[in-house]
């Protein structure tokens, strides 16, 4: 259960969370996007609230500089490659000719939520008939990672996608996580607003 923090965020959470229940009540799954998996696996709470609409990555240095490394690192792979929507999940750069999704991120900090963020979009594409590996890309550490899909990934995601949209359905938002682990959260403010 969130924290009392007075009557305009009681309203503006009140409303959010009507707001969400209106617009899923008459639907059974929504579209699980790779973004959904990855706070999945970060922070339950932060998909709870990215999936309810509160999206603060706008606000962030640290996604607006990781866009920005996804924009300038490899300018030539946009007339090479294509840029792919499927059931949910966007691949910006696919190779069609090898089957290989390439996967920008900023740091290795969160490695291990990366590579099943690109597990789940090469599970995707599998279902769609598909059959890729996928490349995980570091460009400011100078560093690339292979990543495959196995068939317990295929059992472990498929357990997971069942834990997200239990999430997503829920009424209220899970516990945070320890301040310690959310300093650099683009929903950080939101989150602990008013704690010292």
């Amino acid at each position: 259960m969130v924290e009392d923090k007075g009557p305009l965020y009681r309203n503006f959470y009140k409303n959010v969370n009507q707001s969400y229940f209106n617009q899923h009540q008459s639907t059974s799954i929504m579209n699980i996007t790779g973004t959904h998996f990855n706070y999945y696996l970060i922070c339950r709470r932060k998909l709870w609230l990215f999936a309810s609409g509160i999206q603060m990555e706008h606000t962030s240095d640290a996604v607006y500089e990781g866009k920005l490394i996804h924009e300038t690192s490899y300018p030539q792979r946009s007339d090479r490659f294509k840029e792919i929507e499927l059931d949910g999940i966007k691949l910006d750069f696919f190779d069609a000719k090898n089957n290989v999704v390439h996967e920008i991120k900023k740091s290795d900090k969160r490695e291990e939520a990366h590579i099943w963020q690109l597990k789940y979009y090469l599970y995707v594409l599998g279902k769609n008939g598909v059959a890729a590996t996928g490349v995980l890309e570091y460009p400011k550490l100078r560093k690339t990672e292979e990543v495959l899909l196995s068939q317990p990934d295929r059992e472990y995601i498929e357990e997971a996608l069942s834990e997200i949209q239990k999430i997503i359905d829920s009424e209220n938002a899970p516990e945070k996580l320890p301040v310690s682990h959310c300093r650099n959260c683009s929903y950080f403010d939101f989150c602990y607003a008013g704690e010292s």
